[in-house]
């Protein structure tokens, strides 16, 4: 037998190429799924039990929440990362860790094929396989669903002649959970005009009165919430817990897709979007404009290339020690208020905040400096444009 190991979800194009591979191709199928947050125990058994029942001869679930903290999340949140300015880079930041633990798995069992389910039309067809192909060159990927340009009626109408009745007819939404968002995808966000409704979104506004909160961080992670503290995987549970019934965090992005058209997805993050908001907070009060400035730039390199598959590349690792660096003195309480659709930040306390220096208070007093030092200092300053003007004119 061929031994295949098949990313497999539960969902339509799964599970088409579970029946499809074992039974039309002949390979031995070996299902996993990567839980990287969102799974429950009653959901690790249904899929466990729908993959033996289409055709897999084993199925294996990966715990891999702490991993995706520690190997990407904990990078997204050094690096404030909002994907034009939006998105926190929910699903395709799972898809990275996913693919390498799938890969990492088929080479532990020595399996010769290793296949997915994505279409020829999205983003994870590219992370999936530049993933498979650099870190095992050797294994050869089977992807049914994009070279048999399958329409979903197709393989519902092929799994119910092979006997398989389940309940396959499309949800109106597409929902997506993890440990740092959830995505939502319905015909809304097939155009360009439409928002979601509220009934879209997996968590619905149950609280109305305002709310405190104290998040805590040492050298950029988040330590404790509400003096409680915990693993950082914990600490964004326990955030995701108090502030989803808010209704905070959702919105819709719009972005470029990696191969070269546009799209939209609405997703629900109210954790993350207040962990990166607070920790940026954090940071202004505590790193030197320098810090910032080359922070943000990298910040955004650094969520392009993940965004794109480019996980594996030397300057990835090189852009995370330089985010893993500035954090040394990112540490102190950042005080949040949630409310209704929304969250404000009211302010910081920290040993390494630059607002406490004893030079000067902006806008008041100077008293590390004279007043003839400044007069000096904004003429020099100014020195290049005075020069400029003097040739050129003014223009």
């Amino acid at each position: 037998m061929k031994k295949l190991v098949l990313a497999y979800s539960g969902g339509l194009d799964t599970s088409y190429c579970a029946k499809y591979l074992s039974e039309e191709k002949g390979f031995e199928v070996h299902a996993v799924s990567i839980n990287t947050g969102g799974f429950s125990q009653e959901e690790i058994d249904e899929i466990e039990s729908k993959a033996l029942k289409i055709g897999a001869k084993t199925y294996k679930n990966i715990q891999a929440v702490d991993r995706f903290y520690d190997k990407v999340v904990k990078n997204l949140i050094y690096g404030n990362v909002l994907k034009n300015n939006t998105y926190p880079l929910s699903v395709s930041a799972e898809r990275i860790i996913q693919a390498v633990e799938i890969i990492n798995y088929a080479k532990s069992i020595d399996a010769q094929y290793v296949a997915h389910g994505s279409t020829g039309a999205g983003n994870d067809q590219v992370r999936f396989d530049m993933i498979f192909q650099t870190l095992a060159p050797e294994i050869e990927i089977i992807t049914p669903i994009r070279d048999l340009q399958l329409s979903r009626q197709a393989e519902i109408d092929y799994l119910k002649s092979h006997g398989v009745e389940m309940a396959w007819e499309k949800a109106k939404y597409s929902v997506n959970r993890g440990l740092w968002g959830t995505s939502v995808g319905g015909s809304e966000t097939l155009t360009s005009h439409q928002g979601l409704p509220e009934s879209a979104f997996p968590s619905q506004v149950e609280k109305t009165e305002s709310e405190q909160v104290t998040l805590t961080f040492i050298k950029g992670e988040l330590t404790a919430v509400n003096g409680k503290t915990a693993g950082a995987v914990e600490n964004i549970e326990t955030l995701q817990k108090l502030a989803a019934p808010f209704g905070i965090g959702r919105d819709i992005h719009v972005g470029d897709t990696i191969i070269g058209i546009k799209g939209r997805v609405g997703f629900e993050a109210a954790a993350p979007v207040i962990i990166i908001k607070a920790h940026h907070l954090l940071e202004k009060h505590t790193l030197t404009k320098w810090q910032m400035q080359h922070k943000d730039y990298l910040a955004n390199f650094y969520g392009m290339h993940l965004h794109e598959g480019q996980y594996l590349d030397p300057a990835m690792r090189n852009m995370e020690a330089f985010l893993e660096d500035s954090q040394k003195n990112v540490s102190g309480d950042v005080y949040v208020t949630l409310h209704p659709y929304r969250f404000t930040l009211e302010g910081i306390k920290s040993d390494h905040d630059l607002m406490n220096a004893s030079f000067g208070a902006y806008g008041e007093m100077n008293k590390g400096w004279t007043a003839d030092d400044a007069k000096g200092f904004i003429k020099i300053t100014g020195n290049q444009n005075k020069i400029y003007n003097h040739v050129n004119g003014n223009s």
